[in-house]
Parts: C-alpha cells; structure tokens; sequence
C-alpha cells in the first residue's frame, strides 16, 4: 500500500496525478511525489517497517505505488558501518559509511531506478531509457533485462570503459554522444518528445525516481536504533540525491517513527565540476554551470538541476559543501581502503576528502555523530587506479628474492 497522492510542483504548489510528467505546466517548476503523512502515521510503524522486505521496498508505504509488484534487483538495506580507524584518521568520535556500493549493479542508482521502472511499468510504459554519467546507465539496463524490457542508455563517449562495458552486458542499446553529460541531458530532454512510449528514468519519469533515494535516510535513522545522526555527508551530482535524503529524513520526523532535529547535511564536490560548492562559497543565489574537468564522472554534473535546492537546505541548516582536487579523491579513495576496507569509485573518494576537508576548517564537528555515504563501488571506475595500485614488487620465483622484497619492505627482518 502507498500513500502517495500525486504530483506537486516544488515552486507554486499546483498538483497533478501520478502520471508521466517531471514539470509544472503553470510555472515550468519541478514536480515531485506527494503523500498523505497523516494517514500513514496510522500504519507505518516501527513494527511494520520491520516485518518487510530486506530491500527499499520494506519502505514501500513511503515510496510511489509500484502497481502489483516492484521491479526489484534487491536494492537496498546496504551496511551502515561504525569506521572506527577512518574516524580515528580524520578526529571523529563517532562516522559511519553507509555502504551502497553493496546494491545489485554497484552502486546508489539501484534504488532510484527500482522506484522508476516500477513505476513505469504501471504507467504502461515497456521501454527504459535515461541519460546517465554511467552508474544510472548500469542499473537501468540490468532492471530492464531483468524484466525483459529493452533499454536505450545515452551517455558520453568518453565514459570509464569499466562502466561502458557494465552497462553494454545487459544486451540494451548504449549510445555514446561526444559531449559532456549536460550535452546527453539536452539531447534526452528531446528523444522523449519524439519517443513518448519511452520511460526516461531521470526525464519524463523523473519525479518517481527521484524518490528511491530517500531510502537512504530511512535506512540510516533504522540501522542506528531508530536514532537520527547529527551530520550527513552527501556527494553532489544534480543534488537530487541531497534533497530526496533530506526529504526522507523529514518524513520519518514527521511520522512519529524518530525523536530530535534532522541532521545538517553536508555536500561534497570535485572542484574540476563544482557549481553548487562554487555557489555556496560565493553566497550565490543562482547555481552558474560549469564545463567539468574530473576524473570523479559519476558527479560530473555541470548544471545540477537541484542545484537552488541544494543551496537552500545547505543555508537553513547551516550545512557547508566541500570541494576537493582529483589529487585528493585519489588519494582518499586510498585512504578508505587502507582504513577501512571499503573499495569506493571516485565518488566515495569525493566524499571523504570533502569530509577531511570541512572537518579541518571547523564547520563539521568532530565530536558529533557523523554519516559519510559512499555512494558507488570501485571496480566502476579503476581506470583511475590501475597505474598506481599496482604489485609492491616482482621477483624471480626464488626463495631469496621474496626474502629480500620482504625485508625491503619491512615486512621480514633483515638477514
């Protein structure tokens, strides 16, 4: 059972129903899913929450109405890890990872994408589609072969081969554009005229995915005891995942299903594509794009559509944003592994080198409880690492020789 009711535009407020549509025809604002809280509190429980699905869909009352049965992968109920070595890395009493490079294809988009296609499928949609910066293109086209839809996947052409090839293993069509994504966004704003039988996931079905990544926020206040944490850091791309958890933590508040505030959250860039870091620090009141240059693709969003919204939340909570080079995703990327064993894309380096960063100027504070999501697995994007994790050393197959390395590298005494 859901209880949501519709559509509602995030600027005027004008209302629709639960069909295909992402924009208010009255203001061109964005639209996002509305539900009737009041008469959840009588049924959403702790109790309730507990007894379903090991999945996002144990939140189904909360999500849109999937019709008779979810497209589902499993997405979802990822770990929520105490980082013990990494907070005592950073001066942090108390972090948490939330490990979503856990979900079926590797990565946080499961759980939008499991939203979307449901969807789709009870609007009466056969066909997936998205623009994606790869992990978007990956989860897209494993959903829709597993429920054997075809899938057309837009993305440029000079992706991380790694994901190319995740995405082209599911038998869908995968078309590279030579361009950037905002290049691919532009053109899948104009295939879904021209294809309105399609369900674009983050276009004209955009409201409804949108909504998986509240999951997040459910999740984290559930595996801490039913407690909400105190800081949260999210990595940015269109912000869509930033105000869909600040949203989730809002709703459970508002049920009853958690005492105290919502936690501040906090954002994180790569300075190579950071419009609304750059906003944020210059006091802006409009997000200016900006051409990327990162290796962290994933969030190499240069005109971030929740961008405004972002910037509003970050103000009224008293959030900060980081923005950190390619030299510190790398090495932070490294310093999760080696602390935690938790391999990351270049969006989970993103992430802690922005946490390091708001940490060492005083705006996150280090004796709170503190939340890192690490949003996609590293296999995604080694193209960035093989050059550097590479053997420590490569010896003769002798006794001697591996001896002799040890002892190099203070792994053996020195004969």
């Amino acid at each position: 059972m859901s209880f949501a009711t519709g559509l509602i535009c995030r600027e005027c407020a004008s209302t629709y129903p639960t069909e295909a549509r992402y924009s208010c025809e009255y203001c061109f604002g964005p639209l996002e899913v509305s539900y009737d809280l009041e008469a959840a509190r009588a049924v959403v429980t702790r109790e309730s929450i507990e007894a379903g699905p090991r999945s996002i869909w144990r939140y189904g009352a909360l999500l849109p109405d999937p019709g008779e049965e979810p497209v589902d992968l499993g997405a979802g109920w990822t770990p929520l890890r105490r980082a013990h070595r990494l907070g005592e890395e950073l001066g942090l009493a108390e972090l948490w990872l939330k490990d979503d490079t856990r979900n079926p294809t590797g990565s946080f988009k499961d759980r939008v994408v499991s939203v979307a296609l449901s969807s789709a499928r009870r609007l009466g949609f056969s066909t997936a589609a998205c623009a994606s910066t790869g992990n978007l293109a990956t989860s897209v086209a494993a959903h829709a072969a597993a429920i054997g839809w075809p899938s057309v996947t837009i993305i440029p052409s000079d992706l991380e081969k790694s994901k190319i090839a995740m995405t082209a293993i599911f038998g869908g069509t995968v078309l590279g554009v030579e361009g950037n994504y905002d290049d691919v966004n532009r053109l899948c704003v104009e295939l879904v005229a021209e294809h309105e039988d399609w369900a674009f996931a983050n276009v004209n079905l955009r409201p409804y995915y949108a909504e998986g990544s509240k999951t997040l926020a459910y999740e984290i206040i559930e595996q801490l005891g039913w407690r909400t944490p105190d800081q949260v850091v999210v990595p940015l791309a269109s912000g869509s995942q930033f105000t869909k958890i600040a949203k989730g933590f809002k709703e459970f508040l508002e049920l009853g299903l958690v005492s105290g505030e919502a936690p501040v959250l906090f954002g994180a860039q790569a300075t190579g594509c950071s419009p609304i870091a750059t906003a944020f620090a210059e006091g802006a009141e409009v997000v200016t794009p900006q051409r990327p240059h990162t290796i962290a693709r994933s969030l190499a969003i240069g005109n971030p559509a929740d961008g405004p919204y972002v910037l509003d939340e970050l103000r009224a909570r008293g959030g900060d944003c980081g923005s950190v080079s390619d030299e510190e995703i790398l090495e932070c990327i490294g310093l999760l592994a080696r602390t935690e064993g938790i391999f990351a894309e270049t969006a989970g380096g993103v992430t802690i080198a922005s946490l390091r960063q708001m940490v060492r100027r005083g705006t996150i504070d280090p004796e709170k409880s503190t939340v890192a999501i690490i949003s996609g697995h590293g296999l995604k994007t080694l193209d960035v690492i093989v050059d550097s994790a590479t053997v420590t050393a490569t010896i003769p197959p002798t006794l001697a020789a591996a001896e002799a390395a040890l002892a190099l590298h203070s792994l053996v005494a020195a004969s």
